[in-house]
């Protein structure tokens, strides 16, 4: 059973747990990171999601996505979600999260960074990870025209892509 720190409306621990996937209730809050990995050609990092998960199943999203742990960071569980999911460490020691978007029960942190990881390189979550390749903005906003793609809108994934070379987000 896995379990989140739950946080009020401005991010201040309520000294409470719950379990991931339990129904929250109003003034509950929780966070979920995303790790958007771009290589020095301005291409991102996306991933196949498995066919039988229950979000967003079949569809390409970001390289790695996932809740925050009790107890954990969100740059913690970033470097875990990608580890897990990518079979490679990513040390984002240094990094805040490029953008945080708010969602109905809680914070979103999308952490933009740039490293030339070789596809040859990773080990895919066999449970959650089907396939995993390198994008242009064309090609996402392409997948997101065919409805294969997480529901984010084109102009957000042209925020990341923007993003990805600003100070700071970088090594």
């Amino acid at each position: 059973m896995e379990f989140v720190d739950l946080l009020d409306e401005n991010r201040l621990p309520l000294g409470r747990t719950a379990e991931r996937l339990c129904p929250f209730v109003p003034g509950e809050y929780r966070t979920v990171v995303h790790v958007c990995v771009f290589n020095s050609a301005g291409e991102l990092l996306i991933q196949k999601r498995k066919a039988d998960k229950k979000l967003w199943p079949g569809r390409w999203d970001v390289a790695a996505a996932g809740g925050v742990s009790a107890g954990e960071t969100s740059r913690m569980a970033a470097e875990r979600e990608f580890e897990e999911e990518m079979g490679v460490s990513l040390d984002l020691t240094g990094i805040r999260p490029t953008v945080t978007v708010n969602f109905g029960r809680g914070f979103d942190d999308f952490f933009v960074v740039v490293r030339d990881v070789p596809l040859t390189d990773l080990h895919l979550q066999e449970e959650e990870v089907e396939d995993a390749r390198w994008v242009t903005l064309a090609q996402a906003q392409d997948l997101v025209d065919r409805d294969e793609f997480v529901t984010y809108p084109k102009s957000f994934l042209q925020f990341l892509y923007d993003m990805r070379n600003q100070f700071g987000f970088t090594e």
